[in-house]
């Protein structure tokens, strides 16, 4: 009895560690990637080599899982060409943006900005009739409360950056409020809200997609392989010099290695199998942990500095980004524990398994379901 209570009581433990255990891949990468940026590495040829290494890890295993449906491998025309545009900016513009903000930035700020996702993806569905917004329902008004709290977190820490946080003099309002971030820090920062749009745009076009598509795995290989092809191009025009494409060192192969397989097949599976058990909004809530781990590792071994103003921001979009979600748990209901997409606003390759059923439900559903991303 008593084992069969702790085996029991594992079980109930598993989503949870699953779940951190995908945000502690998530931090890891950003500071990984953050590293290798500063030693020299292309942002862009970082993105062709991740999602390459996605592709070679997710389509043997697609095939092998889907050996029985080869005919659910081949997408139609409309099918094809909606995963095409899907892949475009959910996979290639996303990630060349998140990356570029990340190296721009800070590592702190990127994870930090990956949860306004759900705010901007309230926004675009609630534009184009996808969201339902009642403002005399106190969880309509907690969404549209939430987003505005995200967005004004973004704008503090993209244009506020506030003298250092463990700065020894005394901190002065006026001398907040006019520490203003350099050209970099702001542009990194516009680069990483555009990666949160480009993420949000991706889960409403999965609406159409998932609808009359193949299964979510080999959906996430066409993806990756799509963008992998996308990427390769695009840097084959903005980066004609082959030096660019060099590994200098064990220590880029690596991320790139870890990245791919990582960043993308280990993560996919812990956070599909989390949402097949516990929902979306379960393992939406765990973003902000990836914020927390990066900002203490970046300010204890990368010796990022810390700054006040950007710390109320990062603040002020995760009191948002779970206040968007309360009022978005009132829509799903008993539908809480269906559905999937991606948890990361800057990994296209996360998607998690839906039945038929649950596809007519999901339009109301996609902004739960957007973490981190996730990416992000």
């Amino acid at each position: 009895m008593a084992g069969g209570g702790a085996g029991g009581s594992w079980e109930e433990y598993k989503p949870c560690a699953a779940m951190v255990a995908a945000q502690c891949i998530y931090a890891a990468l950003a500071l990984w990637a953050k590293a290798v940026f500063t030693r020299g590495m292309s942002t862009m040829v970082f993105v062709v080599y991740r999602q390459a290494i996605a592709t070679v890890f997710l389509v043997p295993v697609a095939i092998v899982a889907n050996r029985k449906k080869t005919k659910e491998m081949r997408p139609g025309m409309t099918g094809f060409s909606l995963v095409f545009v899907a892949s475009l900016f959910g996979a290639t513009v996303n990630q060349y943006v998140y990356y570029q903000g990340l190296h721009l930035g800070s590592s702190s700020m990127a994870t930090a900005m990956t949860n306004l996702t759900p705010a901007i993806t309230f926004v675009m569905a609630a534009s184009i009739g996808l969201e339902r917004v009642d403002v005399k329902k106190p969880r309509s008004l907690a969404k549209i409360f939430g987003t505005v709290v995200c967005v004004g977190g973004a704008m503090a820490m993209a244009f506020f950056k506030g003298p250092r946080l463990l700065s020894s003099s005394l901190v002065d309002l006026n001398v907040l409020l006019h520490s203003s971030a350099s050209r970099a820090w702001v542009i990194g920062a516009m680069f990483l809200i555009c990666s949160s749009c480009c993420w949000s745009l991706w889960l409403i076009l999965q609406v159409p997609i998932c609808k009359s598509y193949m299964d979510p795995l080999t959906l996430s290989a066409w993806m990756c392989f799509l963008s992998t092809l996308q990427s390769a191009l695009l840097v084959s025009f903005l980066l004609p010099d082959m030096n660019a494409w060099k590994i200098h060192s064990i220590f880029e192969l690596c991320c790139c290695l870890f990245a791919g397989a990582f960043g993308s097949g280990v993560t996919y599976f812990l956070q599909s199998w989390c949402i097949s058990v516990r929902g979306p909004l379960y393992s939406a809530m765990f973003n902000p942990l990836s914020t927390v781990i990066t900002t203490a590792v970046a300010a204890a071994i990368l010796h990022e500095e810390l700054h006040i103003g950007s710390l109320f921001g990062a603040m002020a979009v995760v009191a948002g980004l779970y206040i968007v979600l309360w009022g978005k748990g009132g829509d799903g209901g008993s539908k809480s524990t269906g559905g999937s997409a991606p948890e990361h606003a800057h990994d296209v390759e996360k998607t998690a398994a839906r039945s038929d059923s649950q596809l007519n439900a999901a339009i109301t559903e996609p902004l739960l379901e957007a973490g981190n991303p996730a990416e992000k």
